[in-house]
Formats: C-alpha cells, sequence, structure tokens
C-alpha cells in the first residue's frame, strides 16, 4: 500500500510539471506514469500556449498517449493565425499542414478560403491533404457542425471543434445551415454538445473531453480509447460556458438570440 501511494504522488507530481507554464520534464520520464493508464479527466493537462483556452495542453496530452502518424493538421477559422489550437504544434513540434480562413490576414501560411459544406472536401483536394492525418480542427463561428458533417473520405484521428455550450448537453439542437452565414455575436451558433455526440458516433469518434471553458469539444477515433482515455457519459464530458455576463452567479455565455436552433436531423 505504501509503495502504491508513493508511486501515485510521484505520478501527480511529475504530470503538473509536466503540463504546468513554468516547468517542463522530459516526456520519457513522465510517460512511465502515464503510458500504462487511461486518461480519466483531460481537463486538468489544459494549458495554454497559442490556444485561445487550455487546448493546447489536451491536444498536446492526446496525442502523448495515441502517438502520432505524419504529424499532419487541418485547421480552419484560425483568423490571424496568432491564437490558434495547431501554431504550438506547428512552431514547437515538427508539424505541418493545412491552414484556412475566410481572410488571409495578408499571412503566406493561411489559405484564405471562404469554407461550406459545399466546398469542403473540394479544398482539402486542392491543398492534397492526406486521406489520414492526425488532427483536425475546425472553429468558424456558425456551419461547424455542417463541414465537419460534409467531411467524406478524409479520417482524422483527432478532431477539435467548437461547440455551443449555451445548449443543454441532452439537447441535439443545431443552426440552420446557410452557406453564407456569420456568427452575429449572439448564442445562435454551431451545435450543441449532444449533436456533435451523435455525429461523431456516426463517424467513428468518441467524445474525450470539453474544455473547461465551454468552447471546444475534443474526439478520437473509436479505436484508439481502449487503454488511452477512460470512457465517460456526456453528462460527465460536458462542459458549461465560462464566458460573457454573470447571471445570479453563473455565467451566461453569449448574448440571447431571438432565432431558435433545430433538431439535428
Amino acid at each position: 500500500m505504501f509503495k502504491k501511494a508513493i508511486r501515485k504522488f510521484l505520478r501527480k507530481i511529475f504530470i503538473f510539471l509536466k503540463y504546468n507554464h513554468k516547468f517542463y520534464i522530459n516526456y520519457s520520464i513522465s510517460s512511465l506514469f502515464l503510458k500504462n493508464k487511461p486518461i480519466k479527466n483531460l481537463n486538468k493537462f489544459e494549458k495554454r500556449v497559442y490556444s485561445q483556452n487550455g487546448e493546447d495542453g489536451i491536444i498536446e496530452i492526446m496525442f502523448d498517449k495515441i502517438g502520432t502518424t505524419n504529424k499532419y493538421f487541418v485547421e480552419f477559422g484560425v483568423e490571424d493565425g496568432k491564437e490558434c489550437n495547431t501554431r504550438n504544434l506547428r512552431e514547437k513540434k515538427g508539424w505541418n499542414g493545412l491552414i484556412m480562413d475566410g481572410n488571409g490576414y495578408g499571412n503566406p501560411l493561411i489559405k484564405k478560403e471562404f469554407i461550406t459544406a459545399e466546398n469542403i472536401n473540394k479544398l482539402f483536394k486542392k491543398y492534397n491533404v492526406p486521406k489520414k492525418f492526425d488532427l483536425l480542427s475546425i472553429d468558424i463561428d456558425f456551419n461547424d457542425y455542417y463541414v465537419w458533417r460534409a467531411i467524406k473520405k478524409y479520417e482524422p484521428r483527432v478532431v477539435v471543434i467548437e461547440y455551443n455550450s449555451s445548449v443543454p448537453y441532452n439537447e441535439p439542437l443545431v443552426v440552420k445551415y446557410e452557406p453564407k452565414r456569420m456568427w452575429d455575436g449572439t448564442n445562435y451558433f454551431g451545435a450543441g454538445i449532444k449533436a456533435l455526440y451523435l455525429l461523431g458516433k456516426l463517424k467513428g469518434y468518441e467524445l474525450v473531453a470539453c474544455d473547461s471553458n465551454g468552447s471546444n469539444a475534443f474526439f478520437v477515433k473509436k479505436e484508439l480509447m481502449k487503454n488511452n482515455f477512460v470512457k465517460k457519459t456526456l453528462k460527465e464530458i460536458y462542459m458549461p460556458p465560462k464566458y460573457g455576463k454573470r447571471k445570479k452567479g453563473k455565467f451566461a455565455g453569449h448574448k440571447m438570440s431571438q432565432e431558435k436552433m433545430i433538431k439535428a436531423k
């Protein structure tokens, strides 16, 4: 019992040091405490390097667990690229891939493309995206659900996608698809976590985490779950919004819209 308690204590120390902003422990050491045990709570590993919230840390630990294949990413909805989910991978981890946004912002790394459900597969083909790759990150503020649904014949191992955390976890709601529509600053955008959860199931993915801010959902291919991540219920994974104004001590998210979301089909 004493030895087990010591091992558990040391494991916590190494995890903290590896994923705390102020410290770094080489993976070969910390992996001794991680490789044989599935991770139950990915939120413990949240860390912000260039991501908006703690996405950098969650992405890092996920690939520590499942490994990489080609270290290729696709991310769209990055604005000027300074704050996004793949910059850390590209600049510090040796990854490369495709970055797109509706406004290129004069950045040669960002392909200027307005993304819709109708053109996403053509864009993947245009930029020679491999059929199988490691990471897909979607954050276009409105039609995220429909664009992910439209992707065919391409299989990212991990998907990070923005979700609308103002929608209760048990309601599969989405916005009505409008190809040219953009976010108006209200809570009428994207899809609730259950709609994305059900879509992920259809595409062969398991939901493993939502970041603590209630902004992004993390999916992994179903076959990569075993021995890597503890399967949890949707209720356990869902995170409510931690942004916007407070009402009665709770965050309200973005301002209320008069438009009503619809049930995902």
